[in-house]
């Protein structure tokens, strides 16, 4: 089992920055995938950015060069900066990783908004 707690959503204004992070209860070495997926008022979940144990970095077309997803073995703890936000980008966060047993786990989300 494997609990996963997101922080740092919240209201900002266009143009402007947030981390988020996720906080995972056992070691990320354990896990072969983490993510962060999102879901706006009324649309369907989409994956924001990804990342797997062999290397591989996904971003979504909307979030390329904006967002960056990275990690923090020693904390357990997975992040997502997101800058030069847009009022689009509002929308539940949620961390989602796969653990090496194959078990799949979310967080409890959190919300950003973005002003325009």
């Amino acid at each position: 089992q494997v609990q996963l707690v997101e922080s740092g959503g919240g209201l900002v204004q266009a143009g402007g920055s947030l981390r988020l992070s996720c906080a995972a209860s056992r070691s990320i070495l354990l896990l072969n995938l983490m993510g962060w997926y999102r879901q706006a008022p009324g649309k369907q979940c989409e994956l924001v950015a990804a990342f797997s144990r062999v290397g591989d970095t996904n971003y979504a077309d909307s979030v390329k060069g904006r967002f960056t997803i990275s990690s923090d073995n020693a904390k357990n703890t997975v992040y997502l900066q997101m800058n030069n936000l847009k009022p689009e980008d509002t929308a539940v966060y949620y961390c989602y990783v796969e653990a090496s047993w194959g078990a799949k786990y979310w967080g409890q989300g959190t919300q950003v908004t973005v002003s325009s």
